[in-house]
């Protein structure tokens, strides 16, 4: 176990790779890629990186809001998964790259989402021409549209007749100007009878991504004519809360029969609403479900036919008075002699049906030459009725009730009452004393205060005096009945002037009477930093500096330092400075912790915390490292395991690691420390190999910093078990290739086969794969296990051969003069055979500088039922070599054949598995006829 140190600090790369459902992945203007892909599909773009230390990664969209960032992430490999993808998710999307070196790395594709809806054919006439007699006149017009990505090309046929321009003289194609390159209109001129048929128009993208063409058909007779429809009920409809109402719509006209829909001016219809056919049955309706209800046919004929009727829910609310003194005085108080209007207004649906009805101490009045009762008012708004009495007497003293109802009853009246007398004074408004202006701390409760006085009391409206800035509830206004506004949980931003103000409702109409109130809400100084690890070693001078961004009151009294609580230096800050420092001329093992400055004002403190530590920062594997994995023995395996330190030298030197190993699922931690001898260098790789991991076992690794402080923090990794990175050709004594990495173990595919085997896990396999064929899990039953497998479906055809060849395998020759008795190796692998169509599995002997190239030495073919069976096979080469293993394609899809866990080892194979097709005695007899060739040369 070495460490050894050189740069390795490396800015990033980038490269977007792709799975999922592309239909095309083409290249534009060289930087460029286009991914195609069908609406509803799954996309699926993997940002692959290179660097060190280890990029962090982000996916991002073509001029996204925040909503259109996926994720921000530090996961290597990061992908960007959308299942049933939308035509509304198409766009330009971005991978970026950093590391702090260099500039970021940044890659982007374009998403192409293709789709085809179904095409819609209308159906118009001529303009200007008779409606009566839709298509007894010349001109009809056929017009097919139908949304698509790519632009739709349009064609048209009358039966099975293709109809082109100029192939009939009363049809005629063509394309609206304001439309682009597509032909949709189909103009029949002078209507004949021939021309009375089923048309149909087929809209296609020319079948790309696999979209088929769609159709739609018309039907157009002598008969064919647009909606007409009659609504069997008044307008407008006025019913009480609670109705249930129904509305009923018919056709009287239109054919093809037109199909009927119901919509609201509410933009919905209510939920509990009920559609049968042509009515609509709205049950105990109320007040929000008010409004407009069309009908609407529709049958592509001409425009749609719409007819519309009102519901109006009865209703009375908000009911309010006031009294207006003398109006030709100016005075703003009630005097016998003079005159007095009293107005009371309320809200009536529908308006027209409001009456009011006046009683003086509970009888009935009567309009009089004294006491005028006017039903509605044109100088006010609607709804309000007002009694003057002219040339008040003191038996006119009393209580006064306006009484509100619609004519059509079944809603509850609405009564006020107004008393009038001497003691009825006009309103006053004053802020007691002491209350402005009002001093409170932030976080607690306030509560402004307006003294109103008179008779009867008005209702209070609160308002910001000082600027156009929304109350604490959110409102431009706030009313209040006993002059009190409360405010919780006050904030900084409520600062200001408040105004408070008479409301002319439930009082008199006499100019408003206001007053202000002025708010001061304190709060302790907001510093910076409000909390800041600091890394210092032993020695080093350590300097801490708490800013004061703002406070109130802005005088700061005081500031104070404290190291775990215990006071270290206080005094008055300097109003010339809006920040303290505090300063360690050399850092000693008592000064390591937590320390604290408190900076004080009236309203409280502002807290900067800095955490002064030795602990080191913590390593960064290095992902980049190639072939980080080697064999070296049949049940175990080994693992370079590489990083770098993050800012070594910003504390004491690091005189070892301690090295954390567990097997993953169990407790239990092995530990041991790697010595450092001297000073690490910034971006320097460090090197510990790992051995006697066992075969196929997975690890956690825990590497962590020591320093005179103590440990610093950790990294962990997995380390996962691979059986990639043998040099070629390779000498052995045992080989085993699980697939689990994407090298394949430089298996590699025969470029002059006719289609490749295809690396796969259960988990990520397409889940619309072809079913009852293939393996469900790999050969030790995980779903994120890899295997090898053939995939059947078209364009493959019965016959088609995949093959895998392995990398070159050296024999070592015992006589120097040459073999002249060739080796054995046991040569073994499991493989998956399921489904009606399975073809064949061969395995083949390839040697080098034979005369026969390859050898058939195993062969199976059939259904096998769906497990994993294992092959052995015994071969005996007589110089370097490779074994292939080829996949023949049955007779229809369900063939998928897989192979896992390849072996091959030094010596016959010792007790084969029963099952398979061993060409034993044919392998014999070519191993002979290899001698003798070889006896020959």
């Amino acid at each position: 176990n070495e460490l050894c140190a050189f740069p390795s600090t490396a800015p990033p790369t980038v490269r977007i790779i792709h799975s999922g459902h592309a239909c095309n992945v083409e290249e534009e203007r060289h930087t460029e890629r286009v991914y195609t892909i069908r609406e509803g599909e799954t996309l699926e773009l993997t940002c692959l990186v290179t660097g060190h230390p280890r990029p962090q990664i982000r996916w991002t969209k073509t001029a996204g809001s925040i909503s259109d960032r996926f994720q921000d992430s530090s996961v290597f490999n990061e992908t960007l998964h959308i299942s049933k993808i939308l035509r509304t998710q198409g766009g330009r999307y971005y991978c970026k790259a950093e590391n702090g070196l260099g500039s970021p790395a940044i890659k982007s594709i374009r998403v192409d989402v293709y789709y085809l809806d179904d095409p819609v054919v209308t159906v118009h006439q001529s303009t200007g021409e008779a409606k009566e007699q839709f298509y007894y006149e010349k001109t009809v017009f056929l017009r097919c549209v139908a949304n698509s990505n790519p632009p739709v090309r349009y064609s048209w046929h009358r039966g099975r007749e293709v109809l082109t321009q100029g192939s009939d003289k009363g049809v005629e194609i063509y394309e609206p100007f304001f439309t682009q390159g597509e032909t949709k209109i189909l103009k029949l001129k002078n209507l004949r009878p021939q021309d009375y048929a089923n048309y149909s128009c087929i809209a296609s993208v020319r079948n790309v991504c696999g979209i088929p063409d769609r159709s739609v058909i018309f039907q157009l007779t002598d008969k064919t004519a647009s909606p007409l429809i009659k609504l069997l009920v008044e307008d407008p409809i006025v019913v009480n809360p609670g109705q249930t109402v129904s509305l009923v719509c018919i056709t009287t006209a239109g054919e093809p029969p037109p199909i009927l829909t119901w919509v609201s001016s509410n933009d919905s219809l209510p939920q509990r609403s009920v559609v049968k056919g042509g009515t609509l049955t709205l049950p105990a309706i109320s007040s929000e479900e008010a409004g407009v209800y069309s009908c609407v046919a529709s049958n592509n004929v001409g425009n749609p036919a719409k007819k519309s009727t009102t519901i109006v829910v009865r209703a009375l609310k908000k009911g309010r008075f006031w009294i207006t003194p003398d109006p030709y005085h100016n005075d703003d108080n009630i005097q016998i002699g003079r005159e007095v209007k009293i107005s009371c207004q309320v809200e009536a649906t529908p308006p027209e049906e409001l009456i009011f009805s006046w009683l003086k101490n509970g009888r009935a009045l009567r309009s009089s030459e004294r006491m005028v009762i006017t039903q509605t008012d044109p100088d006010i708004s609607p709804g309000t009725t007002n009694l003057d009495i002219i040339d008040l007497k003191f038996t006119d003293f009393g209580t006064y009730t306006c009484v509100a109802a619609l004519k059509g009853g079944g809603i509850p009246e609405i009564s006020i009452d107004v008393n009038i007398s001497s003691t009825t004074v006009p309103p006053s408004l004053t802020v007691p004393r002491g209350k402005s202006p009002l001093v409170a701390r932030e976080g607690e409760t306030v509560e402004l205060e307006c003294l109103v006085s008179g008779k009867p009391k008005p209702i209070i409206l609160w308002s910001r005096a000082d600027k156009e800035a929304p109350m604490p509830d959110g409102s431009m206004q706030m009313e209040s009945y006993d002059g009190v506004l409360r405010i919780v949980n006050v904030s900084r931003e409520m600062t200001g002037s408040y105004r408070c103000q008479t409301s002319q409702y439930n009082g008199f109409n006499v100019k408003p009477r206001e007053a202000v109130v002025e708010l001061i809400v304190q709060y302790p100084p907001t510093v910076e930093p409000v909390h800041t690890e600091v890394r210092q070693g032993l020695g080093r001078p350590v300097v801490m500096t708490c800013r004061v961004l703002r406070a109130h009151p802005s005088r700061v009294l005081r500031f104070e330092w404290l190291l775990s609580n215990r006071l270290l230096h206080a005094g008055a800050f300097d109003p010339l400075k809006d920040e303290t420092e505090y300063t360690i001329r050399s850092l000693n093992r008592e000064g390591w912790g937590e320390y604290t400055c408190n900076v004080i004002n009236e309203a409280g403190a502002g807290k900067c915390t800095f955490q002064v530590t030795g602990k080191a920062y913590a390593p960064e594997f290095y992902y980049d490292t190639y072939s980080p994995l080697w064999q070296n023995r049949p049940r175990v395996y080994g693992f370079k395991l590489q990083w770098t330190q993050m800012n070594p030298s910003a504390v004491d030197r690091i005189v070892a690691y301690r090295l954390g190993i567990r097997q993953m699922g169990l407790q239990r931690w092995w530990e041991q420390e790697i010595p450092v001898e001297g000073n690490i260098g910034k971006g320097e790789l460090m090197t510990h190999n790992l051995t006697e991991l066992i075969k196929p076992e997975s690890y956690e690794v825990r590497l962590t910093p020591i320093t005179r402080f103590g440990e610093g923090d950790s990294t962990v990794r997995i380390v996962t078990y691979s059986g990639r990175s043998l040099p070629v050709p390779v000498h052995f004594t045992t080989f085993h290739c699980s697939f689990e990495e994407e090298p394949i173990c430089m298996f590699t595919q025969d470029k002059n086969d006719d289609f490749d085997w295809t690396r796969h896990s259960a988990a990520t396999r397409d889940t619309k794969y072809t079913p009852n064929t293939g393996p469900s899990a790999d050969r030790t039953g995980s779903k994120q296990g890899f295997y090898m497998y053939i995939e059947t479906s078209r364009p493959r055809k019965e016959g088609d051969q995949a093959r895998l060849v392995s990398p070159l395998f050296n024999v070592a020759p015992k006589n120097p003069y040459g073999i002249t008795n060739p080796p054995a190796y046991c040569f073994g692998f499991f493989y998956h055979m399921y489904g009606k169509h399975i073809g064949s599995l061969n395995a083949l002997l390839k040697q080098k500088g034979q005369m026969t190239s390859e050898a058939p030495v195993w062969s199976l073919s059939g259904n096998q039922g769906d497990r994993w069976k294992q092959a052995k096979v015994s071969i005996h080469p007589t110089s370097s070599f490779q074994v292939v293993l080829e996949g023949v394609r049955g007779p229809g899809i369900e063939g998928d054949i897989a192979i896992d866990d390849i072996t091959l080892e030094e010596g016959e194979c010792r007790d084969p598995p029963p099952s398979g097709v061993y060409l034993n005695t044919w392998q014999s007899a070519i191993i002979l006829l290899l001698k003798d060739l070889l006896l020959c040369l």
